[in-house]
């Protein structure tokens, strides 16, 4: 008999090999793996967390409710860095600790960032759609070369986006707390205040988590400091970005184009950005990688087993 139940909502945990499965059968896990074919995840979640010992966990939200109802859980294992949808207060008041994956997926979501910079730039998912529907649009683009990128968070990923964009030998301005001083001698990196960013720079890419100091830190005001030619791309998290102003700034030509990977609501259908030929939109697929899938679902069941087995998780952020 397992020693151990856990629930499984991050959909593609252990796709790409057998290594997060492995590691839970040899601690004597038995695990259930939801899926939104036999309806909503959170719903199914509600009752499937009653008797877990462990949840591995993806973009659902966990609130109180859900937490409150778990009569033996230790520990939420996050899929990915993001705990913004998961009721940390409610985890601590039941010593569950919450853990991440940070840097298992750095290098997909700066690769995916800089894919979107260049779609945004060059028209690409425009022509495309235009060559598909029996048109040849040939919209003006953008360089990428030489111009320059104004990272919003500079952290791991951030700085992931700042090395790529070097082989376009773009000038780098970085905006966060912590200035990294082997990040600016190693790409030339300037630390600036956020309003010089905004005003300096070509291409905007954000990677900031979503807290209450940065809940739509760009908005109206922020648009209105920007280049016309401005291009913004965010891989982080949905309510950074005030996407009411930026739907107003994209429909004037206050700035040229966005790319979001996150946006508020996921998917956001209902959203008036959806009508936008400047806005290419894309599902919360930063970490949509062999390489990145297996690294999280590997790190995501270690966090679990560790806390599991009585250990304090050194990625626990609901300390």
């Amino acid at each position: 008999m397992a020693e151990y139940k856990v629930v499984i909502t991050a959909r593609s945990f252990g796709k790409a090999d057998d290594k997060a499965y492995d590691c839970l059968r040899k601690a004597g896990c038995e695990w259930v793996k939801l899926n939104e074919a036999d309806g909503p995840v959170e719903e199914q979640l509600r009752d499937a967390i009653k008797d877990a010992d462990a949840l591995i966990a993806g973009l659902e939200d966990i609130d109180a409710e859900t937490i409150n109802r778990a009569e033996k859980l230790k520990v939420i294992s996050r899929y990915g860095v993001g705990y913004d949808k998961v009721d940390l207060a409610a985890a601590r008041q039941k010593g569950i600790q919450v853990t991440i994956t940070p840097g298992a997926n750095g290098d997909s979501v700066a690769d995916l960032a800089v894919a979107l910079m260049l779609d945004v730039a060059r028209n690409v998912t425009i022509m495309d759609g235009s060559i598909k529907a029996r048109s040849q649009k040939r919209p003006q683009g953008l360089e990428m070369f030489e111009k320059t990128l104004g990272i919003i968070g500079a952290g791991r990923i951030g700085q992931g986006v700042g090395r790529r964009c070097r082989g376009f030998n773009m000038k780098i301005l970085a905006y966060d707390v912590f200035e990294d001083e082997s990040f600016k001698k190693e790409t030339g990196a300037e630390y600036v205040d956020f309003e010089t960013l905004l005003r300096e720079s070509d291409f905007i890419t954000v990677h900031s988590p979503l807290t209450e100091e940065t809940h739509n830190m760009i908005s109206t005001e922020q648009f209105k400091i920007m280049k016309k030619d401005a291009i913004l791309v965010n891989t982080a998290r949905g309510g950074v970005i005030d996407e009411e102003a930026l739907y107003a700034a994209l429909e004037s030509g206050e700035i040229r184009g966005a790319a979001l990977d996150a946006t508020v609501d996921e998917p956001p259908y209902d959203s008036p950005l959806m009508g936008c030929e400047n806005c290419i939109l894309t599902p919360h697929a930063g970490a949509g990688t062999r390489e990145a899938s297996s690294r999280m679902s590997l790190m995501a069941a270690e966090n679990a087993v560790c806390v599991l087995e009585g250990g304090e998780c050194r990625f626990n952020v609901a300390k």
